[in-house]
């Protein structure tokens, strides 16, 4: 389970629906609102983990919402929620994740961990390859002996048995849920099909 008090914004013109979301997540977030898309971005910071974005507003559009917070290079996931039927104009889009309203408080919560999750492992996967690259490096430059001896070395090994473990365990956590399942299975699909 993602810890808790990560940060997400809802997006939604309709306030009804806004406070609906908000009510049911903030128990478990530190949840913010916007109902439209220049709020959106007048909230959008590093603090935000997840945007939950509706994709037809007034004024600036959700898919302008979604470009604006890519061009900034945010750090954060975007799921659109929206009545918006997915068409071929999403291939494109920088979107993590897309709902059709209307949409469950179930659906929410597990939109939002997913996203938590996938970010975890981007984290853990990142920090991974770097220490990979420094101990592939040390080990090109430095004896057996040097590397026995130091406490860098030590720590460094060390520091990446955990992160193979944390990474092992993310990406287990992350198969076992149904949807990222389906997403690799029809990854899998596509290329058996395609080779």
């Amino acid at each position: 389970m993602v810890a808790a008090h990560s940060s997400v914004l809802i997006v939604e013109d309709e306030p009804g629906l806004a406070t609906l979301y908000a009510a049911w997540l903030d128990e478990e977030y530190d949840v913010e609102t916007a109902y439209d898309g220049t709020e959106a971005l007048a909230a959008i910071d590093g603090e935000i983990d997840v945007v939950l974005l509706d994709r037809r507003m007034p004024g600036l559009s959700g898919d302008t919402v979604l470009d604006a917070i890519r061009d900034r290079a945010l750090d954060c996931r975007v799921a659109m929620v929206t009545a918006v039927e997915p068409d071929f104009d999403i291939v494109g889009m920088g979107f993590d994740d897309y709902l059709v309203k209307p949409v469950s408080k179930d659906e929410l919560y597990a939109i939002i961990e997913q996203l938590l999750l996938r970010s975890a492992y981007d984290e853990q996967l990142l920090e991974f390859f770097a220490l990979a690259s420094k101990k592939a490096l040390l080990d090109g430059e430095k004896t057996d002996a040097e590397r026995k001896s130091s406490q860098e070395y030590a720590r460094l090994e060390d520091r990446l048995a955990v992160l193979r473990a944390q990474v092992t365990d993310t990406m287990e956590e992350l198969l076992e849920r149904d949807g990222y399942r389906r997403l690799c299975q029809d990854i899998t699909r596509e290329t058996l099909l395609d080779g």
